[in-house]
């Protein structure tokens, strides 16, 4: 009879060097885009 082979477990761990990297990206475009729009705001008033 053969054993049955045992399953990896389902779930594996993400590292979390790629969350903070989007979370990263996130953050910065957003803030990009704050000092872009007040930027224009300052230029046009």
């Amino acid at each position: 009879m053969s054993k049955a082979k045992k399953k990896p477990p389902m779930m594996k761990t993400k590292p979390k060097e790629e969350v903070n990297k989007k979370a990263l990206l996130w953050i910065g475009s957003i803030f990009v885009a704050i000092v872009i729009v007040m930027t224009v705001l300052l230029i046009l008033n």
